[in-house]
Formats: C-alpha cells, sequence, structure tokens
C-alpha cells in the first residue's frame, strides 16, 4: 500500500474502534498499578494504529508490516525477558495482558508477537550461549530482526519427537536438511530457530539465518484463518550453518516443548481479548439494533448468551490471574498451562459464533470484527498443541498414564 492510502485508511477508520473492557469481578483491583498502565498503553496503540488498518489488510490476506516498530515501541516482543538484552524484564502477567491487548484486535497479530517473544527471544535467552544472546536478542526485542520457529513438518504435528529434519557434521559447520510448515511469520522472518535431528537422532535448536544458501521460506496462501499474519514453509536444501549457531543449552524436545509453554500461556491470555471484542461488540449492537419495535438486547434469548459470554469470560479472567502468579513465581505446570489455553481459546470460539449469530448477517461482514476472530480462532484452537492434545496432557496429568502411545 502506498504511504498516503495508508494515510487515508488511518483517517478513515480512526475512532471506529469502540472498545469498552469488561471487569465483572474487579480483576483490574488485583493488578499493579505498573501492570494496568501498561495494559491501558498497548490498549491506545491498538485502538489507535491497528484498529483502523486491520480489516483492510485482512481482507486481503496480508501482514501490515508497518506494524513491526509499533509492536516493538510497545514492548510486545520478548516483555518477559531480561533487560540487559533490550527486552522488558517484566513479569507474566503483564506479558500476559500485552497479548490479550493485541488478540483483542487480531489473533494474527497476537501470533506474530508471541511467536517472536516466546518462541525465537525465548529459547535464545533459555537454551542460547551468551553470544547468541547478545548477538540477536537486542534486534529481535526492537523490531531490526524478525523471527521464526520450526517445529511442525509436513507429517509429524502432534508427534513432534517423529521429525526427519536433521543435520549432519561437516568441519565447523552443519548441514541441515528437512521442511517446516505452518510456520507464521516465515515469509519475512530474518532469523528461524529450527528444531533438527543430529546424527545420534537427538534434537536441538540451531538459528538459521536468512540468506544461507538453501534456505527458503515459501508462502502459505489461500488461509481462511490469520489473514493478516504470514505464514510459509521452512525448506531446507543442504543449508551450511555454522556450528555456533546450535544452541548449546538443551537436547530433546524438551527444547522445543518449554518453549511451547511459554507461547500456550501467552495464548490463554490472547483468547480472552478475543473473547471481550465479541462480547462488547454484541453487547453494544444489542442494545441498538431494534426489531418489534424494541432493541434485541430486551429479549431473553439474546440476554441469556449475554449472561453465558460474560460468565465464561469472567471465569477465564479468574483462571489467569491466577496462572500469571504462578508463572511468575515459577511453579506453573505444564498441565496448568494446557488447562488454561484449551479452556479459554475454546471459550473464545463459542463466544465468536453466539456472538455473530446475535448480530445476525451483520456478524459475517467487515463492518463488525466477529466473524474475523471466529475464522482466527478456529486456527488459534489448532496451533501450539490442539483442544484434544491438551486434554490428553491433561489426562496423562490426572491418570498418570500416557494416552499418547
Amino acid at each position: 500500500m502506498h504511504e498516503q492510502s495508508l494515510e487515508d485508511l488511518y483517517a478513515s477508520n480512526r475512532g471506529k474502534d469502540r472498545y469498552e473492557p469488561t471487569d465483572f469481578y474487579g480483576i483490574d483491583e488485583l493488578l499493579t498499578d505498573e501492570q494496568k498502565l501498561i495494559r491501558d498503553s498497548v490498549r491506545e496503540w491498538v485502538k489507535r494504529d491497528l484498529s483502523p488498518i486491520i480489516e483492510y489488510y485482512a481482507q486481503r490476506s496480508e501482514f501490515p508490516s508497518s506494524i513491526i516498530k509499533g509492536l516493538a515501541d510497545a514492548g510486545a516482543f520478548g516483555p518477559q525477558l531480561p533487560s540487559e538484552y533490550g527486552c522488558g524484564g517484566l513479569d507474566y502477567t503483564t506479558y500476559g495482558l500485552i497479548m490479550q491487548e493485541l488478540e483483542r484486535c487480531d489473533s494474527g497479530v497476537r501470533s506474530t508477537a508471541s511467536v517472536q517473544g516466546s518462541l525465537v527471544m525465548y529459547p535464545i535467552y533459555k537454551f542460547g550461549s551468551e553470544e547468541q544472546r547478545r548477538k540477536y536478542l537486542p534486534g529481535l526485542a526492537s523490531g531490526a530482526l524478525m523471527g521464526c520457529f520450526g517445529l511442525t513438518e509436513p507429517d509429524h504435528g502432534s508427534n513432534p519427537g517423529g521429525m526427519v529434519t536433521n543435520y549432519t557434521d561437516a568441519g565447523e559447520d552443519v548441514i541441515l536438511n528437512g521442511a517446516k510448515m505452518w510456520i507464521s511469520n516465515a515469509p519475512f522472518a530474518d532469523v528461524a530457530v529450527v528444531w533438527a535431528k543430529n546424527e545420534q537422532g537427538k534434537i536441538k535448536g540451531i538459528i538459521v539465518e536468512r540468506g544461507m544458501e538453501g534456505f527458503s521460506t515459501p508462502e502459505t496462501h489461500n488461509k481462511w484463518s490469520l489473514r493478516a499474519s504470514a505464514t510459509g514453509e521452512l525448506v531446507f536444501n543442504d543449508v551450511r550453518v555454522p556450528k555456533a549457531n546450535i544452541l548449546p543449552g538443551v537436547e530433546g524436545l524438551k527444547g522445543p516443548l518449554t518453549c511451547l509453554n511459554s507461547a500456550r500461556y501467552g495464548i490463554s491470555w490472547g483468547a480472552i481479548g478475543a473473547a471481550l471484542d465479541c462480547y462488547d461488540t454484541a453487547r453494544r449492537y444489542s442494545l441498538q439494533r431494534e426489531q418489534f419495535g424494541r432493541p434485541i438486547g430486551g429479549f431473553q434469548l439474546q440476554q441469556k448468551k449475554l449472561a453465558e459470554m460474560l460468565t465464561e469470560i469472567t471465569k477465564a479472567q479468574i483462571l489467569n490471574w491466577r496462572l500469571g502468579q504462578l508463572m511468575d513465581q515459577g511453579r506453573a505446570t505444564p498441565a496448568q498451562i494446557s488447562l488454561a489455553k484449551r479452556n479459554n481459546v475454546n471459550m473464545a470460539l463459542e463466544i465468536a459464533r453466539e456472538a455473530r449469530q446475535m448480530l445476525g448477517g451483520m456478524g459475517i461482514t467487515g463492518e463488525y470484527p466477529i466473524m474475523r476472530h471466529m475464522m482466527n480462532l478456529e486456527s488459534v484452537i489448532t496451533y501450539e498443541g490442539t483442544h484434544d492434545i491438551h486434554l490428553l496432557i491433561l489426562g496423562m496429568e490426572i491418570t498418570g498414564l500416557n494416552a499418547f502411545v
């Protein structure tokens, strides 16, 4: 889009985002002043710089690259990582609140940020060498570098241990071969944290940089979901990568699964944002839309829908506040994170569907965000562990029996 037309888009849509947050149980009273200040600043950035353009880009299935600097300035890239690397140095509750405000506008934008922070920056910080941290983290935090995370393969999704992407020794380098798919940020990523097997069959993380010969990132087209997010593949054909790019601090599936726990935590907050937006839109619409001589909000079935939405959102808010405490204390378990991700995304998707019905035919148009949220959430309920996989994670926690094999 030309700069002038982008300005016109902002001018014509500024002020249309009339979202009002919902806090029925006073969760704000449990937050610190700093947490609320950061959340509110991100909310204002979203209303000012993201909401006016998001529908345009979603309709055209294009990522709004102009927002990268704004996301960085808002602290959305690795806010939970130490400030000495250019990151926010914030607690996990604040990180969750940032993700909530981003996904309140669009899941694809939250996905862009959470991939950057939890799946690229986090493993480099957690498992990387000090040299790798200094080399990559400041650029990733500022948005000067963008990253992606390569785990899922064409034939291995819920079973990542079956991956076939591999590397072999080549002196000071390794030779990487294989492919990954359904990779958020891949088409424009400068670096990719890729999980591959070495010659002993052990899974290691390796940082692959754009421009390395044999490395390509074809974009995935014709998506009905996450249309304002860039998705692609990672293809490695005899890519020569320095051994210095291998993450030294972890081996096996513990590495990628630890990263996914951080990302799933962010998703559990983001989903609440999408639910809040759908609820707020449906509530306002019900007070404005008249049928049979009065607002539809006065009819029992519409009130039932709104009451149930509010109940489920409030339960999820309380759940996430407690989970944020556990994360900050280093006590949150993978099963606890799975419970929140599974519950909150399903909750948001059900609310989106109910809200769409409340708006009738208007619910499917780009005049309102609900259909976009609903389509996005169909992806969110699948990625970072499907709805059913998280159920089995909880089942194993409850019984001690592994139903995966």
